[in-house]
């Protein structure tokens, strides 16, 4: 399982017993919980309950022998005519996406949306995407990226995964020395997110 995947089995006997109610409905509705990255025991994995606004998240764990169903990131795309200016972006940046030949796809709000049918989405969503780069790119590489992303009706918040974690293409882009890394054994400053031997404690 990796960071942003949706899965589907978990049931409100799943959740610790202190959990908000509405995580409980969203549960027993059927809908899908997102991995994320944290350290969990072995035989579970790390996800997040979405409720109707950003302040109902929960998190939690699931056992992977609940889970009933998968969908990755790079499995979505817009399928849906709705006139929300995330879904616009991303059918508008697909093409340049696909382009790079690396495996990417929507996350947060649209991904959710796109996977669940739940609507989750208003004018003011941002466009969350994930890149999977698992060999270096260079802060040129990054900068160009980013600079094709602009230009679009929301804000685009695009992640690069590596193989040690997940930085943030603004920053990987940006002239800063070091960059946050996004790990399960949590964030840390680095010198190149790629190389194991570039993390700092």
């Amino acid at each position: 399982m990796n960071a942003h995947d949706l899965l589907w089995g978990m049931r409100p006997e799943h959740l610790p017993a202190e959990a908000p109610e509405w995580a409980r409905r969203v549960l027993l509705a059927g809908r899908p919980v997102v991995v994320r990255r944290a350290q969990v025991a072995s035989g579970s994995v790390a996800v997040g309950v979405r409720g109707a606004g950003r302040s109902e998240r929960l998190a939690a764990q699931l056992p992977l022998t609940a889970v009933t169903r998968r969908c990755r990131p790079e499995q979505l795309r817009v399928a849906m005519q709705l006139d929300l200016p995330a879904l616009r972006a991303l059918q508008a940046l697909t093409p340049l996406l696909d382009g790079l030949g690396l495996a990417w796809g929507p996350t947060g709000g649209v991904g959710y949306q796109l996977a669940s049918a739940v609507t989750v989405l208003h004018a003011g969503s941002d466009l969350d995407l994930v890149l999977r780069t698992p060999t270096p790119w260079s802060r040129t590489q990054a900068q160009a990226l980013l600079q094709a992303l602009a230009g679009q009706p929301c804000r685009i918040d695009l992640q690069l995964e590596t193989p040690n974690g997940a930085v943030a293409l603004a920053d990987w882009a940006g002239v800063a020395p070091r960059v946050l890394l996004k790990r399960a054994e949590g964030a840390c400053l680095v010198e190149n997110p790629w190389p194991v031997e570039g993390a700092l404690a």
